[in-house]
C-alpha cells in the first residue's frame, strides 16, 4: 500500500526520495526490517497472550533428553510467522503481481490448514488433531490453484533465447548467432548441471500426438501438487527440535530470493544465460519479509524455545518454499535445496517400510534409525538439541551454495 501512495508522490508532485520505492532492492530491505521487528518485538506480545489462553504444547513420552521440560511451552507461534510475512508484503509489494498473489493465497491457505489442526489439537483436546487425509485434501486444493494460475494465467511466461521460435511464441528481439529473444507461455523449468538446461514439460506427453502442448496442463498440474505436498509435509517432520525448521527454511529462503531476483532482471538473467521471468522480480518483497520474519521467529523458538511454530508454521513455510520454487522454474532443485527435508521424509519413508516389511516377513519389525525423523535418531545417540541443529543448517548452508552454484556451473 505505501509503494502505491510513494508512486503517486513521485509522479504528481515529484517528492524527493519518493522514487526510492520503484526499486525492488530498497523495498526489499525495508520489508526484512519491518518483518524482524514485527517478528521479534511484537512476538513477545503474541507468545504472551497464547501462554494466557494456555496454548500450550502435549508432548508425546519418546524418551528423548530434556522432552519433559517442552511441556507447556506456547504452541501455534506460526501466527508470529504469518503476520511478519505479510504486513511488510501489504505495504511494499505491488499487490497487483501475479506472483504476490500466489504467495498470499499459498501462506493463507496453508496456514489456515495448519491452524485448525493446531485449534483442534488445544482446544478439543484431541492429539491425532486435524485428519491426514484432510490435510493431503488441502494440499491438493492449493496445488490445484497454483498449477492452473501457472498454466492459465496471462500473465506467467518465460522469456528465453532460442533458434526456432515457434508460432505461439512472441519475438522480443534478434540476438547474436540467429538467436531470437521470445516471450514464451510453455511450461519450461530448468534442469540443473547441464549445458542446455531448460526442459519443457510438454515432452513428456509428445506421444499424445500433434496437439500434445495443449495438454501439458494433464502433466503440470498433477507434478505441482506433488512438490507442494512432499515439501509442506517435509518442513513439517523437519520441525520436531528447537530452531530446526526456521532457521532451515531461513537458509533456503535467502537462496530462493537470489533466484527470484535474478530471474526477474534481464540483465542478470541475460548475464547468466537463464530463462528471464518477467515479473518474478517482485517476489523478491515477499521473500525477504518471510526470511526476516523466520530470523526473528527464531529469536524465540532456539534452545532453549520459548514457541513452537505449530502446524501453523511448518506447513505454512513449506508449501511457501515449494510454490516460490515452482515459480522460478527451480523445482528440480528442491532435492539438493531442500535436502535437509528430504533427509527428513526418506527417513520416516524407509523407517516405516523397512519395519512392516520386516514384521511380515520375521515377525518382528525391525528398524534402520533408534526413531525417525532423522534428528530424532541424532538426539537418541545422545547429540546435544543444539549441536545437532547447528549441524543441520551447515549441511543447509552447503547444499545452498551447491544451488547457487548451478547458475553458473553446467
Amino acid at each position: 500500500m505505501l509503494y502505491y501512495f510513494f508512486e503517486y508522490l513521485d509522479k504528481t508532485y515529484d517528492v524527493p526520495g519518493a522514487g526510492l520505492f520503484n526499486f525492488i532492492t530498497f523495498r526489499a530491505i525495508l520489508a526484512v526490517i519491518l518483518s524482524l521487528f514485527i517478528a521479534s518485538v511484537y512476538g513477545k506480545k503474541i507468545i504472551n497472550y497464547l501462554r494466557r489462553k494456555q496454548v500450550g504444547e502435549s508432548i508425546r513420552d519418546l524418551g528423548l533428553e530434556g522432552q519433559n521440560e517442552k511441556a507447556g511451552t506456547p504452541t501455534m507461534g506460526g501466527i508470529i510467522i504469518i503476520l511478519a510475512t505479510l504486513i511488510p508484503v501489504l505495504l511494499f509489494a505491488k499487490l497487483e503481481n501475479i506472483y504476490v498473489i500466489l504467495l498470499i493465497v499459498t501462506t493463507l491457505w496453508m496456514g489456515t490448514i495448519g491452524f485448525i489442526d493446531d485449534y483442534i489439537k488445544k482446544f478439543k483436546n484431541d492429539k491425532q488433531g486435524l485428519p491426514g487425509k484432510f490435510k493431503v485434501i488441502g494440499q491438493i486444493g492449493l496445488g490445484l490453484f497454483v498449477g492452473a494460475t501457472m498454466y492459465f494465467h496471462p500473465d506467467i511466461v518465460v522469456q528465453h533465447s532460442t533458434t526456432s521460435p515457434g508460432i505461439e511464441t512472441e519475438i522480443i528481439a534478434k540476438g547474436s548467432e540467429n538467436k531470437f529473444y521470445v516471450k514464451d507461455k510453455a511450461m519450461l523449468t530448468t534442469i540443473p548441471f547441464v549445458k542446455e538446461n531448460e526442459f519443457n514439460y510438454s515432452e513428456l506427453i509428445s506421444w499424445a500426438g500433434e496437439n500434445y502442448k495443449s495438454y501439458v496442463w494433464l502433466i503440470f498440474i498433477p507434478i505441482v501438487i506433488i512438490i507442494i505436498t512432499a515439501v509442506s509435509n517435509g518442513a513439517n517432520l523437519t520441525d520436531g527440535i528447537d530452531g530446526l525448521a526456521a532457521g532451515t527454511s531461513a537458509i533456503i529462503g535467502l537462496t530462493l530470493a537470489l533466484f527470484a531476483w535474478v530471474s526477474g532482471n534481464v540483465v542478470f538473467a541475460d548475464y547468466l544465460n537463464i530463462m528471464y521471468i518477467p515479473n518474478t522480480g517482485e517476489m523478491t518483497i515477499f521473500i525477504t519479509a518471510f526470511v526476516g520474519a523466520l530470523i526473528g521467529f527464531l529469536w524465540y523458538n532456539t534452545y532453549p524455545a520459548q514457541v513452537f511454530m505449530g502446524d501453523t508454521g511448518s506447513l505454512t513455510i513449506g508449501g511457501i518454499i515449494a510454490v516460490i520454487a515452482i515459480a522460478v522454474r527451480k523445482e528440480l532443485l528442491i532435492p539438493i535445496l531442500c535436502g535437509i527435508f528430504l533427509m527428513e521424509n526418506l527417513s520416516v519413508i524407509l523407517q516405516v517400510g523397512w519395519f512392516k516389511y520386516t514384521k511380515k516377513k520375521f515377525g518382528e519389525g525391525r528398524r534402520i534409525f533408534r526413531m525417525a525423523p532423522l534428528h530424532h535418531h541424532y538426539q537418541i545417540k545422545g547429540f546435544h538439541e543444539s549441536k545437532i541443529v547447528t549441524r543441520f543448517w551447515i549441511v543447509g548452508i552447503f547444499l545452498a551454495i551447491i544451488t547457487i552454484v548451478t547458475l553458473k556451473i553446467r
